[in-house]
């Protein structure tokens, strides 16, 4: 690179965040395995929510049941339940420190954000924003630099905790080709074993697949997309205009499975009832109604259906939920039930409606 100012990505990425916000407010907690999840109380049914770094080295990460990770736990392990009023004020101080630097600022969640930033020094900018964050809100974090959203998502990896970390097309190869590909982002555990059943495993070889036999296996967009993540290919445009819910969800793990027609039945409706609610209030149509559930012990299926029109009607998208419960296995005890409405976008509806539309990979 020059001397000259380049547009550079960076990824900003809170370290343990939700256990750091915990410790702050419970100093005696730095150190400890603290781990977040649920009620607090790990014999109940919930998942854990975040996990320190003490608590990850016992093998406990986020998605883990309680009970699980209670028995994976040392002894001095803490249990805390998830205060989200806490961690969304603890974010909001985050991302306004953010914008303080004058750059443009991408959230993607309570504790990650993307940087549009045009410097000759990306590395020292990325110091200036892990001291501006720490100096606001004396929490850490890591960022990762690239030359476009995927690879700087990417970097951040590398530079966990508190590090910096560059990741462009000129160190691509060097540093991703010979890992496997669910080390990209976007690509999980199912992705990868059916990369694998093409002889695709590292992401040097996805970056050389043929274009013709992913689409066949993704489709033509995915397939595209995933032939492109090989090769580190990605949006370079960091994009701060609201972001638009495609949708609203309810779920709930049951502490004692429901084990009638008529308890599921009644747990449908209250969902169903709940995110009508949440549907209204984004004054947008319900186009389209999944439930999900959780058979016992953990089996975990999802059944949906498109609404002959989109509709603001509750009473429409509670009708199409109870409809799904006919397509449920009978006679299985059920240990979780949610309920999602997909929205029609703006760009979709009523011209008077449309607002930005931010772009997620």
């Amino acid at each position: 690179m020059g001397d000259a100012a380049e547009p550079w990505v960076l990824h900003v990425d809170l370290d343990e965040f939700i256990a750091a916000v915990e410790v702050l407010r419970r100093p005696e907690l730095a150190g400890l395995p603290v781990i977040v999840g649920g009620r607090g109380d790990p014999t109940e049914r919930a998942v854990v929510s975040t996990a320190s770094y003490a608590a990850r080295t016992y093998g406990i990460g986020s998605g883990m049941p309680l009970k699980l990770a209670a028995r994976k736990a040392p002894p001095d392990a803490v249990f805390l339940p998830v205060d989200a009023p806490t961690y969304e004020a603890a974010s909001e101080q985050v991302m306004a420190a953010l914008r303080d630097l004058g750059v443009v600022v991408e959230v993607l969640g309570w504790d990650e954000a993307f940087l549009g930033v045009t410097t000759e020094d990306p590395e020292a900018f990325a110091r200036r924003a892990q001291e501006a964050v720490l100096a606001s809100t004396r929490l850490h974090c890591t960022v990762g630099i690239g030359d476009n959203k995927v690879r700087a998502k990417i970097a951040t990896g590398f530079g966990k905790p508190r590090g910096i970390f560059r990741l462009t097309a000129d160190n691509w190869v060097e540093v991703m080709g010979e890992r496997p590909v669910i080390d990209l982002w976007g690509v999980g555990a199912k992705v990868s074993k059916r990369l694998a059943a093409h002889g695709i495993t590292t992401v040097d070889q996805l970056a050389a697949a043929p274009r013709e036999v992913l689409v066949a296996e993704f489709g033509p967009r995915m397939g595209v997309w995933y032939g492109d993540l090989g090769r580190g290919l990605g949006p370079a445009v960091v994009d701060d205009s609201p972001w638009i819910a495609r949708g609203h969800s309810r779920e709930t793990t049951y502490q004692h499975n429901l084990t009638t027609p008529e308890q599921v039945t009644a747990a449908v409706r209250e969902l169903a009832a709940q995110v009508a609610d949440d549907a209204a209030r984004e004054g947008r149509p319900v186009f389209r109604v999944t439930l999900k559930v959780r058979y016992a012990p953990f089996v975990t299926k999802v059944v949906g259906r498109k609404l002959p029109e989109p509709t603001r009607d509750p009473g429409a998208v509670v009708a199409a939920a109870l409809a799904l419960t006919d397509r449920l296995e009978p006679g299985r005890e059920v240990r979780l039930l949610g309920v999602r409405a997909e929205l029609v976008m703006p760009e979709a509806g009523d011209p008077a409606e449309r607002t930005p539309v931010r772009g997620r990979l």
